[in-house]
């Protein structure tokens, strides 16, 4: 009876490892089939695991291991821009570090300054008060003398200072800057007109009412009609001068 058991029981060799059994492709683990070659027992799922007949996270032994700890990702925070600061109604912008740009600080008119659109220069230059009419003239019809060269010579020929009103309140409303010739010589045909009518008639101030309209309404200057043509006849000279001197200040506003 001893050598039958001993027969049928095969010797027991400590040094082979214990057999291990394969995981079927699909149902419970079975205890007589042999495991793979090459599958290692007890560690973590590698990529023999992959192999048909094992889970993802299913060792041959049938033991399932737990998977493995997901990375935490550090988030990532945008850049904080640094947003400037909000500028206060009423006071200068500042500029940290840098110099300011050539457009931050631009002229600007003063209160009464006249500068209308498509040119010329300052309309107001002794910034006189204006109203709802305009304004007055900005000198007065008897501050004559004060230009006395103009006035002596609009005495004695007028059809010459009224030619070089006419010429330089053209060439102000037309290119918008002084006339270079100052009005010329005033030997023009405008000049020539005023003289003849002058000499035949004795009425060439009427050419100065139509003048003096359109230097009043330039500037905004308070009259009409009635007081141009009342200038024209009883203060020529006069009125020829203040005329002058009324395009000589826009003009010495743009020479600036």
């Amino acid at each position: 009876m001893a050598n039958l058991y001993t027969q049928a029981t095969p010797p027991v060799d400590h040094q082979q490892p214990p057999a291990f059994h394969q995981v079927p492709q699909y149902g419970a683990p079975s205890p007589f089939q042999p495991p793979p070659p090459g599958a290692f027992v007890g560690q973590s799922p590698t990529a023999s695991f992959g192999q048909p007949g094992f889970s993802q996270y299913q060792n041959p032994s049938g033991q399932y291991t737990s998977p493995p700890a997901p990375i935490q990702q550090q988030p990532q925070y945008a850049q904080q821009v640094q947003q400037p600061a909000m500028q206060q109604p009423g006071q200068p912008q500042q500029y940290m570090g840098e110099k300011p740009p050539a457009q931050a600080y631009q002229p600007q008119a003063t209160p009464g300054m006249m500068v209308a659109p498509g040119g010329g220069g300052n309309r107001n230059a002794k910034n006189l008060p204006m109203d709802a009419d305009g304004r007055e003239w900005s000198n007065g019809l008897c501050d004559c003398c004060s230009d006395a060269g103009t006035c002596i010579l609009a005495w004695c020929c007028p059809c010459i200072v009224y030619a070089q009103n006419k010429q330089r309140y053209e060439h102000l409303a037309l290119k918008g800057i002084p006339d270079p010739e100052r009005g010329g010589s005033g030997c023009n045909g405008d000049c020539f007109v005023h003289g003849c009518i002058t000499a035949c008639f004795g009425v060439g101030w009427v050419l100065q009412i139509g003048s003096r309209g359109n230097i009043r309404n330039r500037y905004s200057i308070k009259g009409g009609g009635c007081g141009d043509c009342l200038t024209s006849c009883f203060c020529t000279p006069c009125g020829l001068t203040q005329e002058s001197r009324e395009l000589e200040l826009e003009e010495a506003s743009i020479r600036v």
